[in-house]
């Protein structure tokens, strides 16, 4: 593609989770796509602008903010991005001649090109959050922007979701909208399995994500007391920060089974593929996910799982893992004693998890929204409401 790209997501590492980390390993690739120019605008942890050099050929704006906790976004955040963020995101539609804007999350960051879609077409990445449905913390406020949404998505040259589950969640609050499907990827390189694998006690489970009442967490530390009745010895480790940290340290106090559950905490980038080799099992419990980066993550490792069903699952999780129909910690914990003491089963899904990670390969995401983006800008004029698709 010969273009220039603005690029809009209102988090982005080291702030917020999987939506910014995804977005980091597009534009690593998009580095060495000569023949596309991008500019990114995303926020900063401290107030201040600054503009930092990506690659050649991707510079990144960003708007600093009051930030309180890197993985936790409070309302009057959003809505400082959102006022911070209009007057660079004016400048950079005057300074540069953009073809295309692709926005990360329909709301608060696609907001800003609606204003302006009589200018410029943009297009849309849904990622979980921005979908009415998917956090029960932000029920009222889906509800306040239901209009706003709605005339935001309709407004947008392309819809991506990143699952299947996504979509379907999507298309619960506006039935009749098109939307496409490109997944997350993964650093099969960078992610890979141990030289030695095998299950040695304590057996030890991993789950990976921000501390917030959407991952269940607490689910996965009652499991922990469920297994010990079971009689399995387990340690869970939990790679992540948020809001939830002490509530849950306290859980696992209440529960008896501080030792052994362990809290990471923030796990810095270059050291977490290493954290998943020192691992056995991958457990995961969230109500609602796009498609979970955690799971690939664990995947190209050679983690079998077990989770609960929630977006993303149906397209990651077959002979590489147990679904738990039923979110309840003895059903988790009776999943992971069907792992734990079944040897030649973990090795035959931990074989599978990393087979079936390398089909999404960063290069082909990449590729699949280069795809987009031709289409969007070359493709036939659409009556309004309609969408362009990836396949044309």
């Amino acid at each position: 593609m010969n273009g220039r790209l603005l690029m809009l997501n209102y988090e982005f590492p080291p702030i917020g989770g999987g939506a910014g980390n995804a977005h980091l390993s597009l534009l690593k690739e998009y580095a060495s796509t000569a023949d596309l120019r991008v500019d990114v605008l995303t926020s900063g942890p401290k107030p201040g602008f600054s503009v930092e050099q990506f690659s050649h050929n991707v510079t990144i704006y960003k708007v600093g903010l009051h930030k309180k906790n890197l993985h936790f976004w409070r309302r009057r955040e959003v809505i400082e991005w959102l006022l911070r963020a209009k007057r660079p995101y004016r400048r950079l539609l005057r300074e540069n001649g953009y073809d295309l804007v692709h926005a990360f999350f329909g709301f608060p960051t696609a907001y800003l090109c609606y204003r302006t879609a009589n200018d410029l077409p943009y297009m849309i990445s849904l990622r979980g959050s921005d979908v009415p449905g998917y956090n029960v913390r932000l029920g009222l406020d889906y509800k306040l922007t239901a209009g706003l949404f709605r005339k935001i998505w309709s407004g947008a040259s392309m819809l991506v979701a990143n699952s299947a589950g996504l979509r379907k969640l999507a298309r619960k609050f506006m039935p009749n909208i098109e939307i496409e499907i490109i997944p997350n990827g993964i650093d099969t390189e960078r992610f890979h399995p141990a030289k030695e694998q095998g299950v040695k006690e304590p057996i030890q489970l991993l789950t990976v994500g921000r501390l917030i009442t959407r991952k269940r967490i607490d689910l996965l530390i009652r499991a922990v007391d469920c297994a010990g009745r079971l009689g399995l010895n387990v340690q869970l480790n939990i790679a992540g920060d948020g809001n939830l940290l002490a509530e849950l340290r306290t859980l696992a106090e209440e529960l008896a089974v501080a030792d052994r559950v362990t809290f990471l905490q923030r796990v810095p980038p270059e050291e977490i593929a290493a954290v998943y080799r020192r691992n056995s099992i991958f457990v995961m419990c969230s109500a609602h996910e796009g498609m979970s980066n955690a799971m690939l993550e664990a995947m190209a490792s050679g983690l079998p799982i077990v989770t609960t069903p929630c977006e993303g699952v149906d397209e990651l999780i077959g002979d590489n893992g147990i679904v738990v129909e039923t979110a309840a910690p003895p059903k988790i914990a009776e999943a992971i004693r069907k792992l734990a003491t079944d040897e030649q089963r973990r090795r035959t899904m931990s074989q599978a998890a990393r087979e079936k990670a390398k089909d999404f390969a960063w290069p082909s995401v990449a590729d699949q929204y280069i795809r987009c983006y031709k289409n969007v800008l070359g493709g036939p004029t659409r009556a309004p409401g309609k969408k362009h698709s990836c396949a044309e």
